[in-house]
């Protein structure tokens, strides 16, 4: 086996016995709990590389797709509206809706390119964020729907309480994602989607539909973001109010991507554990830190959390500088920086 293999061998084991673990440790280090809104960034997070990792085209609207998965599953399952449908069937619901507006999306925009399809999919996420703020009698406004149901396995109900239940089933779902995609890249949808990365108009001209592809791939990235949308309202119970799916949410799901590496899958799964864990595991202990030695939460400058997004920015600068292409690029990413910087992979 190879080193990187061993590697990979031991954090699986690390991250499915990590409930088990946490039964030995303090309270003060257990994170087990801290875990899931990783695992549900990762599922975004992968959707999100299909589009911009595999395919090359640059989208801002993740948060956009999140939101419509998260208020399309709420609106199907919550007690406020009559259908009620439960957990799982909301949840395929959420991930069809999904995919039938990264279908409309991109029917009249995937001609578009570079900054111009950027522009279009930021102008999208405002506008999701306006019509959810302005549809009061369907989503309650700025308040947002809940309570929004979690899930129920072989009659047991999922509760905030235990989260062991929940980390497992959503570390199922991140595994049934990742082999959808790994399965997909090496398909020749996803031969087509790289081909289409490298040079749409050299696959244009050996008879590849290029449109159609990349209707493919936004599509699909939509329904994993808008699944993931649907599986954070579940976790928290309610919708959110529109508000929280900003153009922030979706810089952070890009950074994701970025910083793992583009069109990798385990480096998009270290990008979310960087960035999310970061964010959910390091400022969320760095806070209770301060708490116990009397900073208040209240001061600005002692807030961790009021600092999160100087740190991401400061992330993505560092990565464009020193990595270009993330930690774990995949390799034709890594091979074609370096030999846009003159060097051939051999020699570097």
């Amino acid at each position: 086996m190879t080193p990187r293999q061993i590697a990979a061998l031991s954090c699986g084991g690390l991250v499915l016995l990590l409930p088990v673990m946490e039964l030995l440790l303090p309270n003060g280090l257990k994170i087990g709990s801290l875990v899931p809104p990783i695992m549900i960034f990762a599922i975004i997070g992968l959707g999100l590389n299909i589009v911009v990792g595999f395919t090359g085209l640059l989208n801002l609207g993740s948060a956009a797709f999140m939101a419509i998965g998260a208020y399309a599953f709420s609106v199907v399952t919550c007690p406020v509206h009559p259908f009620q449908i439960g957990f799982w069937a909301g949840l395929v619901v959420a991930t069809a809706v999904g995919a039938l507006a990264g279908l409309v999306l991109g029917l009249p925009t995937l001609r578009l390119r570079g900054d111009y399809l950027a522009i279009v999919t930021l102008g999208f996420g405002e506008i999701v964020q306006d019509v959810l703020k302005n549809l009061d009698a369907i989503t309650k406004g700025t308040q947002g729907l809940n309570p929004v149901p979690a899930p129920t396995l072989a009659g047991y109900a999922f509760t905030s309480a235990n989260y062991a239940p929940w980390y497992y089933l959503l570390l199922a779902l991140l595994g049934g994602t990742v082999w959808l995609c790994a399965n997909l890249r090496r398909s020749r949808t996803g031969r087509t989607w790289v081909a289409v990365r490298e040079d749409e108009l050299a696959a244009r001209a050996c008879g590849i539909a290029v449109v159609r592809a990349k209707l493919l791939a936004f599509s699909l990235g939509a329904a994993l973001c808008a699944a993931g949308g649907a599986l954070w309202a579940s976790l928290h119970g309610t919708s959110i109010e529109p508000g929280f799916y900003d153009f922030q949410l979706s810089v952070v799901v890009l950074c994701i991507v970025i910083v793992g590496g583009l069109g990798s899958i385990p480096g998009v799964l270290l990008g979310a554990v960087i960035m999310i864990g970061f964010n959910s595991i390091v400022l969320t202990k760095l806070t209770d830190l301060l708490a116990r030695h009397g900073v208040s939460s209240t001061n600005v400058l002692a807030s961790p959390g009021n600092w999160k997004y100087l740190v991401f920015g400061l992330a993505l600068i560092l990565m464009m500088r020193y990595r270009p292409a993330g930690l774990l690029p995949a390799r034709e990413v890594r091979d074609e920086l370096r030999r846009a910087d003159g060097a051939t992979p051999e020699a570097a």
